[in-house]
């Protein structure tokens, strides 16, 4: 039996420009750099980003773009998923809607095609 895993502490993202990625991710999803953890972006390391929360992680790595990439989901409470859908809109993005039956799903990709879905359970 696999030890117990607590969480997720941070997900990889490749993007082809981490400066316009960072604006990106804080002005969409609410991420900001993690000052703690600053210094490891420095000679092509991570830059990584927390939520609001600090409970989610990105680590922004500058490469080219990789094929076969993992869609990261993030769960959101039913009253959130509508303002999430609209906020979403005003960033320009049209974001797919699917009925799961037992759940609702948004899916949409930041500029770097990176795969996102927030999902809310009904």
């Amino acid at each position: 039996m696999a030890p117990q895993i607590e969480r997720i502490d941070h997900i990889h993202l490749y993007v082809a420009d981490r400066g316009a990625a960072q604006r990106w991710y804080d002005e969409v999803l609410g991420f900001r750099v993690v000052p703690e953890l600053a210094h490891w972006a420095e000679g092509g390391g991570p830059l990584t980003l927390a939520d609001a929360s600090g409970g989610v992680h990105l680590a922004l790595f500058e490469r080219p773009p990789k094929a076969n990439r993992a869609t990261i989901a993030f769960g959101v409470a039913n009253a959130q998923f509508a303002a999430w859908q609209a906020h979403l809109r005003e960033h320009g993005m049209a974001a797919e809607k699917e009925d799961h039956g037992v759940a609702w799903s948004l899916y949409f990709s930041d500029p770097d095609g990176n795969p996102y879905e927030i999902t809310t359970y009904l």
